[in-house]
């Protein structure tokens, strides 16, 4: 009966383990190239449920690259500029 308990507790732990790892969903995540241009550089990436956001610092200004997380093919873009100041 002790035996039982143990094995029941360790098969437990285990699958615990794997269901927080999240193995699934970095498995599943694609290669991805961005085809930046020399001299760019990533300074940030943030994800939320099925996308992402990648900030890019390139030679024209900063940008920011919205990627679908399952197919990793670029969905969107924003470009992000000062505001005028306040008068």
């Amino acid at each position: 009966m002790g035996v039982l308990i143990v094995a029941g507790t360790v098969t437990l732990i285990v699958f615990l383990v794997q269901r927080a790892g999240g193995r699934e969903g970095a498995a599943s995540l694609p290669p991805i190239n961005l085809d930046l241009p020399p001299g760019s550089r990533i300074l940030s990436v943030a994800g939320a449920g099925d996308r992402f956001a990648v900030l890019v610092q390139r030679p024209d200004g900063e940008r920011v690259l919205f990627l679908d997380a399952r197919s990793g093919r670029v969905v969107g873009q924003a470009f992000p500029q000062l505001a005028a100041p306040a008068r």
